[in-house]
């Protein structure tokens, strides 16, 4: 294990060299992909620790990269939630080491526009760090914010209008009135609700959750839409958009919202409900090269591999056949052709290729294109994977 012994305003500053030295001493090797523990350690290692030495200039980023550069953003948040869930399945102390780092970094603050899903997402990762270390202060930051959206409390419908804002927020985001955001907020919001017993934050999820399912969710493919403006788009072949990421972040964020609910609570069976659903439509829609197509209707439209989407799905199916969702016999097929196609993508140095870039509907990926996000995904579906031997 690394010991890094700075003050939280020099870790601030040192953070980026601070990644690339925990890569330095612990970069795993290249092996050939298979589904056997210790070759998925190998492969996620690797990707984890090209990441982390990557994170002083986002220069191989082709798109966003600003967003990317932002501490607090969806980006880096999303990154951290696979990062977090891997350093605990395997007990990785550098990688638990690196989380506490980001939280004293960021001061354990949410991001600029708090209101926003996106600027949550990273609050999953300082309540995970609060409850291994009980200790209730790295979320305060969080639960402030939190109280704010409850005493004030947007009632607007999610129909998604163009930025009146100037700052390049659609009108209705103050709700989850786009999918990513199902993803992004509702895990931390019961992570919150879990470590305070305070029941407001989870009334707060399902009340908010089932007005999105009910404005999102096609009810005859069982897809998320990215947003209002796609009810009627079709791609160029006719079809449904449902873009790939997009459903991967709800069908992602699914299970570590349900990890969070009490067992005993009845609203838990309506989320593994909406889960097994989905479960039932994506493993249809998967190619035989393992990966989930950008457009899941139109896997002609971008045929190349795509790794973001493929990340969260074979993370979601393997989480639920690990918790008894979904039958072995059903879907193990899937999660293997998945993960082999996740591990083909991932260089010799560690650096995960075919990720889209940021967007809003599926578009065009080159093999050397790369995000947090996509590592992330990585991450979580190794961390599941590697369970099922």
């Amino acid at each position: 294990m690394c010991s890094l012994f700075f003050s939280p305003d020099q870790k601030r500053f040192l953070l980026p060299a601070m990644f690339t030295i925990l890569f330095l001493t612990g970069c795993a090797g290249h092996k050939a992909a298979s589904l056997d523990a210790s070759s998925i350690t190998t492969v996620a290692n690797r990707a984890a620790d090209w990441q982390l030495a990557h994170m002083e200039s986002f220069d191989y980023v082709r798109t966003f990269r600003d967003h990317t550069e932002n501490s607090y953003g969806w980006i880096q948040g999303a990154f951290f939630v696979g990062l977090n869930r891997w350093a605990e399945q395997t007990n990785n102390p550098r990688y638990l080491q690196v989380l506490v780092v980001k939280g004293e970094a960021n001061k354990w603050k949410l991001g600029d526009k708090s209101w926003h899903a996106d600027d949550q997402v990273i609050g999953f990762t300082y309540a995970a760090v609060a409850a291994r270390m009980n200790n209730p202060a790295f979320i305060r930051p969080t639960q402030k914010v939190f109280k704010e959206i409850l005493a004030n409390r947007a009632t607007h419908n999610l129909e998604y209008q163009s930025d009146t804002t100037g700052q390049g927020e659609a009108t209705c985001q103050r709700r989850w009135c786009w999918c990513d955001a199902l993803f992004m907020a509702p895990p931390v919001w019961a992570a919150v609700g879990k470590l305070t017993a305070d029941p407001a934050y989870l009334n707060y999820v399902d009340e908010e959750y089932q007005v999105a399912i009910d404005y999102l969710l096609d009810k005859q493919e069982h897809l998320f839409y990215r947003d209002g403006r796609f009810f009627e788009h079709r791609s160029k072949n006719n079809k449904k958009i449902f873009w790939s990421r997009g459903n991967g972040w709800v069908f992602a964020g699914l299970p570590l919202l349900i990890e969070q609910i009490p067992a005993n609570d009845p609203r838990k069976q309506k989320y593994e409900n909406l889960f097994k659903i989905m479960a039932s439509s994506l493993v249809k829609l998967q190619q035989p090269n393992g990966f989930w197509p950008s457009s899941l209707l139109d896997k002609d439209e971008f045929s190349v591999p795509e790794t973001s989407g493929t990340g969260f799905m074979t993370f979601g199916l393997a989480w639920g056949i690990n918790n008894g969702l979904l039958a072995r016999a059903d879907y193990l097929s899937a999660i293997t052709a998945g993960w082999k196609g996740l591990a083909t993508a991932v260089d010799a140095n560690g650096k995960l290729g075919w990720v889209q870039q940021v967007g809003a509907s599926p578009e065009k990926i080159l093999p050397e294109d790369t995000q947090l996000y996509g590592v992330g995904a990585l991450l979580l579906a190794a961390s599941e994977v590697s369970h099922l031997q």
